[in-house]
């Protein structure tokens, strides 16, 4: 499958990896937190990740792309206010999430870490997945009538520059299962040309690091 035969938008094609992207990773930590094969230090990386990258996306979506569709299509406003609730209780689960102590407190047990992750874990995937089937079906048609492709551009290029540099290889790994290579290259090729040439030690790392995550690897 081509990008054309898609006839989606770049703006579409990237948010909708962006959010298999989501789905996958909340998935995943949900899943590793109860292995006993994962380490604390890699449930705690993916952890890390997850909180950073949740809060910039649904932040930029708030502050930046919000305001131009609402400029282009005022009456897109009560359906984007709605999604910007489901954000703020996203960022509740996300706070609980980052709480969560992973062998640093005292008298903990691995087991108690772990299922305290889990817990944790499992209500941000929940809340992640059900917010992305509400706002799909505003946020595409919304990005495919409303918004350029030099407005997107814009807005991609302000994400990535203010992206916090947490296991950026992660996402590399992610979007590579989430898209095809054709889709991954459009994302991708927004990055700054310095770290181009980093992208296959990135998308090495990445691999080792998801098969321990999912106990297929050492």
């Amino acid at each position: 499958m081509t990008i054309d035969s898609l006839n989606e938008s770049t703006a579409v094609i990237e948010t909708r990896l962006a959010h298999g992207v989501h789905r996958v990773a909340t998935t995943l930590l949900a899943e590793a937190a109860v292995r006993p094969s994962v380490p604390l230090s890699a449930l705690a990386q993916l952890r890390d990740f997850l909180v950073v990258n949740l809060r910039h996306h649904h932040e930029t979506e708030d502050d930046d792309l919000w305001p131009r569709i609402v400029a282009a299509a005022p009456a897109t406003a009560h359906e984007l206010d709605a999604l910007t609730e489901e954000h703020e209780r996203l960022d509740a689960a996300l706070d609980r999430l980052a709480a969560t102590d992973l062998g640093h407190g005292e008298g903990a047990t691995s087991e108690g870490i772990r299922a305290a992750l889990h817990d944790a874990a499992v209500a941000v995937r929940d809340t992640v997945h059900d917010h992305l089937t509400h706002e799909e079906p505003i946020l595409f048609p919304a990005l495919r009538d409303h918004v350029s492709p030099a407005e997107w551009k814009d807005f991609a290029q302000r994400v990535i520059s203010t992206t916090p540099p947490v296991a950026g290889h992660l996402m590399v790994g992610f979007l590579d299962e989430v898209g095809t290579p054709a889709e991954v290259e459009l994302v991708l090729a927004g990055l700054p040309e310095p770290v181009r040439p980093l992208l296959p030690a990135m998308r090495a790392q990445a691999a080792d690091d998801l098969k321990i995550l999912r106990g297929t690897g050492s």
